[in-house]
């Protein structure tokens, strides 16, 4: 388990931190995952701006939910991160 990891499972202890946490629904998991997906692959944000050709301020800013990624960059990030970004239909 990585340091970020461990971090994200002593927070979400917090009642008042998982509440807002799970407010903010699936925009913050989606933060979480890219957060989470370079952490456990080592790389820097200044890495991923190399792989991706987002610049690192950017990653940054979505990093810290400073800044809403589109789609485009959601797969950009995915893909730089060994994902694909693929919607699904929801069975109903």
């Amino acid at each position: 388990m990585t340091n970020y990891e461990q971090w994200f499972q002593e927070q979400m202890k917090d009642p008042e931190f998982k509440k807002e946490y799970d407010s903010l629904g699936p925009e913050y998991q989606l933060v979480n995952l890219i957060t989470e997906a370079r952490a456990n692959r080592g790389i820097t944000q200044k890495d991923l701006a190399r792989i991706t050709g987002i610049d690192q301020a950017v990653i940054s800013k979505i990093e810290t939910g400073a800044r809403e990624p589109g789609i485009r960059t959601l797969e950009k990030l995915a893909n730089g991160l060994g994902y694909t970004f693929k919607l699904e239909p929801i069975d109903r």
